[in-house]
């Protein structure tokens, strides 16, 4: 191999870094943030992205995990039910993919499309989500209390086919779909626990992006060297950054770049 070719690119590092201290603080940012920036910023192929921000992630929020773990904010029940609907949903999710092929047009246009959908979503549920919860524990008291083994798989499933597709999804939607189904669990917890869901979800999609073609290793490997740190920051801050500093403006990011990936 080239040395060139393994060398660390500055910018890539330092979105890497960006993003990791986004992840850290708040378990969103990492594919609706990243993807994004590779193909509008950076002009990378929608499933080169896709595919190597997902290893990306496995990587960098295996790193969270870790941290997180070691501060009691992970709850492995939540993690666990998660999980038995996004891994099946992902192997079904490639299966689709390598059908029809990562660069074909179907798949390219799928990808963007559902890119941006999902970013938008994941926006607007940032900006209201404390009013929905508000009004629904109002009306019914026991909200989220006794919540749905099976409303959780089915939240995992739905987050695995959308990740597999478009990388967003373990954060952005999975953080914001916690929220609503265990709004008494303090956020900590509800990050950390997202970002250990996400670890075997993005490995999993990941490995298959590999598998078909669509991973760009040198650029992973600039990613990481910014993430990683990125992240180490941004969970230790976890604990004592105040959350309406973060959420308004990450919405209105979100909102931006989904209209921009839809136009």
């Amino acid at each position: 191999m080239v040395l060139s070719h393994i060398s660390i690119q500055p910018a890539y590092a330092v979105s890497g870094l960006l993003v990791g201290l986004l992840v850290g603080l708040t378990g969103v940012g990492g594919g609706s943030l990243m993807t994004p920036l590779l193909v509008l910023l950076f002009g990378f192929h929608p499933s080169t992205a896709v595919g190597t921000d997902l290893l990306f992630a496995s990587v960098t929020k295996t790193v969270g995990t870790s941290i997180h773990n070691a501060g009691k904010s992970v709850d492995w029940s939540i993690v666990g039910r998660l999980a038995l609907g996004s891994l099946p949903a992902t192997a079904l999710t490639l299966l689709v993919i390598a059908h029809y092929g990562t660069t074909s047009k179907t798949i390219t246009e799928a990808i963007s499309l559902t890119l941006g959908v999902a970013l938008i979503i994941s926006a607007l549920s940032l900006l209201v989500k404390d009013r929905i919860i508000a009004i629904a524990v109002k009306r019914n008291p026991d909200f989220g209390l006794h919540t749905s083994f099976w409303l959780t798989v089915a939240v995992g499933f739905v987050v695995g086919v959308l990740v597999s597709l478009s990388s967003v999804g373990a954060g952005a939607l999975g953080t914001i779909a916690l929220f609503f189904l265990y709004p008494r669990l303090p956020v900590i917890k509800i990050v950390g626990s997202d970002i250990a869901h996400a670890v075997p979800l993005t490995l999993l999609a990941g490995l298959g992006h590999w598998y078909l073609g669509s991973v760009n290793f040198p650029l992973l490997g600039s990613l990481l060297v910014g993430s990683i740190p990125g992240i180490i920051i941004g969970s230790f801050g976890a604990r004592y950054t105040p959350e309406f500093l973060l959420k308004p403006s990450l919405g209105i990011v979100l909102t931006l770049v989904g209209i921009k990936l839809l136009a």
